[in-house]
């Protein structure tokens, strides 16, 4: 399953729903990422992509300085799965790719 593209994310935590925009990349065979949300531009860290199981690790520090977990599962186009910060409990975490917009025809 590959997870390379856009993704707009949706965070449902205690404080209210996040959302974000996730872009996953393959550069020389590795599986990179950044995350953008709350007006801010992350790097992703540990990225690992086993079968359908994606996991990665980020900081944020809007609305709260948190370090995150994320364990989804994807399926076609859309993903499903936790994140964590630390020892809160894990928040519902679902997300579909963008299309890929369609070659213009001449």
């Amino acid at each position: 399953m590959a997870a390379e593209g856009v993704w707009d994310l949706s965070v449902s935590t205690p404080i209210g729903t996040i959302e974000a925009v996730v872009e996953f990349a393959r550069r020389d065979g590795v599986l990179t990422g950044t995350a953008l949300g709350a007006g801010e531009r992350v790097a992703l860290r540990d990225l690992r992509l086993e079968g359908g199981l994606l996991t990665w690790k980020q900081a944020v520090t809007r609305p709260l300085r948190l370090d995150l977990a994320f364990t989804v599962t994807l399926d076609g186009s859309t993903l499903t799965g936790t994140s964590r910060a630390g020892r809160l409990p894990a928040s519902k975490v679902t997300g579909r790719r963008r299309a890929v917009p369609a070659a213009a025809s001449h």
